[in-house]
């Protein structure tokens, strides 16, 4: 008998625990020739504005030892192209689809979600805190648990779906951010975002990236991404959706028992466009080998001891 993997969420019910992570596998067409897009419990699309954004400046990406930073910029056609092109096209493809939605004031945020609300194929919206809050002084609204429950709470009000918090760890206090967007009305929480970097190019002496920092991912993320998922299940026991540096099951698994009940892959799909699929296919035969008939017997199992 197979093991079972389907998971709950708050209300967001996944046929399996993997997930594609949102600006690494762009609006799903781009894999379409070369993956069953089919096979993940969710497509999250890149993040989603009001309007189309160009981003930043090249060069927009450089590898780095275990990883890659990236300096993007939320470069994306915007919300009315999503809901005219990229959403009808997965739909298409019976994927289920969740929205990241970014903006620069609490109201961007809200306006996004009455857009997206209702829009057949969309399970839930994926909340990017890591963006300026202009209203601040430019610091990121994760970084502040006023802040982050502000847009929480504002995209809660405007739409009926599952709203999902994407937490960064570069906070003094993760647990006290996870709980004030908990309370704020986020039913899932993803962690973690990429943390800042910068690589600087010696011979021409100048920084690498055209906008000088960018976002750090890839395995070199994943320990701090594991402590993160543990410190704030620990304290609050709520559905988490962990993410950082996952390249295998083995690593999707670290997570699982720190006590993510779902993970995303991203950066993997850079160098292995079938990553989703092949974390997911070693999920399912770890759960075989080790006799464990449903999947969500080993969430947060580390905590007690396995």
């Amino acid at each position: 008998m197979r093991p079972r993997l389907r998971v709950r969420l708050g209300r967001l019910e996944l046929k399996n625990p993997v997930v594609t992570a949102s600006g690494t596998f762009g609006f799903g067409r781009e894999y379409a020739d070369l993956v069953d897009l089919s096979r993940p419990g969710a497509v999250t699309v890149k993040s989603l504005t009001l309007a189309p954004r160009s981003g930043n400046p090249p060069p927009r990406t450089v590898e780095t030892p275990a990883g890659m930073l990236n300096a993007i910029g939320l470069e994306n056609p915007g919300v009315e192209w999503f809901l005219a092109e990229g959403l009808p096209f997965l739909r298409q493809r019976r994927v289920p689809v969740i929205a990241s939605i970014a903006g620069e004031t609490a109201a961007e945020y809200a306006a996004l979600a009455a857009k997206l609300d209702r829009a057949p194929g969309l399970v839930a919206l994926e909340v990017n805190l890591s963006c300026p809050n202009v209203a601040r002084g430019g610091l990121a609204f994760g970084g502040d648990p006023v802040a982050a429950a502000e847009v929480t709470r504002a995209v809660r009000e405007a739409t009926g779906l599952p709203v999902i918090a994407k937490l960064s760890a570069q906070v003094t206090d993760i647990v006290a951010v996870a709980r004030a967007v908990l309370e704020a009305g986020a039913e899932v929480l993803s962690l973690i975002n990429t943390l800042p970097g910068m690589a600087v190019d010696v011979y021409r002496r100048r920084p690498v990236l055209g906008n000088v920092f960018g976002g750090l991912s890839g395995p070199a993320i994943r320990p701090v991404a594991v402590r993160a998922v543990w410190q704030v299940y620990a304290a609050l026991r709520c559905p988490i959706i962990g993410m950082g540096g996952i390249m295998t099951a083995v690593d999707a698994l670290e997570f699982v028992l720190a006590g993510a009940r779902a993970v995303a892959v991203g950066t993997a799909h850079f160098v292995n466009p079938r990553a989703a699929e092949e974390v997911l296919d070693g999920i399912e035969r770890y759960l075989v080998e080790q006799g464990v008939a449903d999947f969500n017997d080993l969430v947060g199992a580390a905590h007690d001891g396995g």
